[in-house]
């Protein structure tokens, strides 16, 4: 056989076997579908994820959310765990915000006012007299560009969106990407970043909703929940933080144990009577803005169990009291009172307003990031 031909024949063989190994070991596959339009012809699209164990997830860039997420239980059987709408038009309407990315500043600020390089900024007063979420048509309300890249080997998605000076009435251009991704360690995975032309604030969340039994499957009293913190932020009427860290010793916030969630949910307590339950931001400690573990959730009867991790320094823990059977989710299940969870990775609520919590500005040329990994495994 020639030897140049001999090189190229091998060459060809190596590639195609490199090739194989490449796909073998990202077995990650990610589908675009037509997911219906909006008010003004704007079509949205779902994007599917799935990995090697048979994990599913779906996600709209109508709020970047993530509708659907399908893992397995002790014995193999897959369940959506996270509660959402089957339609575009039920997700436009929807004011709970169903897995969406929320911002540009998630949780609340006082009275929606804040004061920044020495300007006095007025947002929307979107809850009881406090700004919740980013405003009246926050992130979650927003379509975002979308695109399947290639994320650390594997497939992700990334969604981005420009937020325009004085929209909702926060200052700056804010250019911001998210990333989606599907592991085949069985996490999902949300990367963000951000820069600014203007001097501003940001702190998104990902507002997912979960219920490891299943979604619409019963409530969530029974789940066990440890978090990596040994203070909170207490919280005045309408769920603003009052500025202090308070130690979570004796207290229903202590969860530094494994805790059943309905063990301490109805005490007497001046914090749950303000929340009607938990809906407050833990500190998490020895935060140094690396990622590691903060948050642990397991369903005992599915086996399902759920980790968290972030590089933020709080996690809003929200037992979905406000949940009262009006909303109809997927296949019409009705989502009634504490159905569901939240675990919400960011800075502290009102931080614009608070100089002693870890600030929620950004500067032109810096960038913002953020990452939060949701890993599920069965015990």
């Amino acid at each position: 056989m020639n030897q140049n031909f001999l090189h190229i024949y091998t060459l060809i063989i190596s590639v195609f076997l490199v090739s194989c190994s490449t796909m073998k070991e990202n077995s990650i596959t990610i589908v675009e579908n037509p997911y219906g339009s909006i008010k003004g012809g704007k079509e949205i699209s779902s994007f599917s994820f799935k990995n090697r164990h048979g994990v599913e997830m779906e996600v709209i860039n109508y709020g970047a959310i993530v509708t659907t997420l399908r893992v397995p239980d002790r014995k193999g059987k897959l369940a959506d765990v996270v509660l959402g709408f089957d339609n575009i038009e039920q997700y436009v309407s929807d004011k709970s915000y169903f897995g969406a990315i929320c911002g540009r500043v998630g949780n609340r600020i006082a009275e929606g006012n804040f004061n920044l390089g020495g300007k006095d900024y007025n947002l929307a007063k979107n809850d009881n007299g406090n700004h919740l979420h980013g405003g009246i048509k926050g992130f979650n309300k927003r379509v975002w560009d979308a695109e399947i890249i290639e994320n650390d080997g594997s497939p992700g998605l990334k969604l981005f969106y420009l937020s325009k000076d004085g929209e909702e009435g926060y200052p700056g251009n804010l250019s911001i990407s998210v990333i989606y991704s599907l592991t085949d360690q069985n996490e999902l995975k949300i990367e963000y970043e951000a820069t600014t032309d203007q001097l501003t604030v940001i702190n998104p969340t990902h507002h997912g909703y979960f219920n490891l039994s299943g979604a619409g499957e019963g409530d969530i009293l029974d789940h066990e929940l440890w978090i990596n913190a040994d203070k909170f932020t207490p919280v005045r009427q309408g769920l603003i933080p009052t500025g202090e860290l308070k130690n979570v010793r004796n207290t229903p916030m202590d969860f530094r144990e494994a805790t059943r969630i309905g063990k301490r949910i109805n005490q007497e307590d001046k914090q749950l009577e303000i929340g009607l339950g938990y809906d407050h931001n833990w500190v998490l400690n020895d935060w140094d803005s690396s990622l590691r573990l903060a948050v642990t959730l397991y369903e005992p009867l599915s086996g399902r169990f759920m980790e968290v991790l972030t590089t933020e320094p709080g996690m809003q823990f929200y037992s979905g009291n406000f949940l009262d059977g009006s909303s109809k989710g997927k296949l019409g299940k009705q989502y009634h009172h504490r159905s569901a969870l939240c675990l919400e990775a960011d800075h502290f609520p009102d931080s614009v307003n608070q100089p002693s919590f870890p600030t929620v500005v950004l500067k032109p040329k810096d960038i913002y990031t953020q990452t939060t990994v949701y890993r599920f495994s069965t015990k």
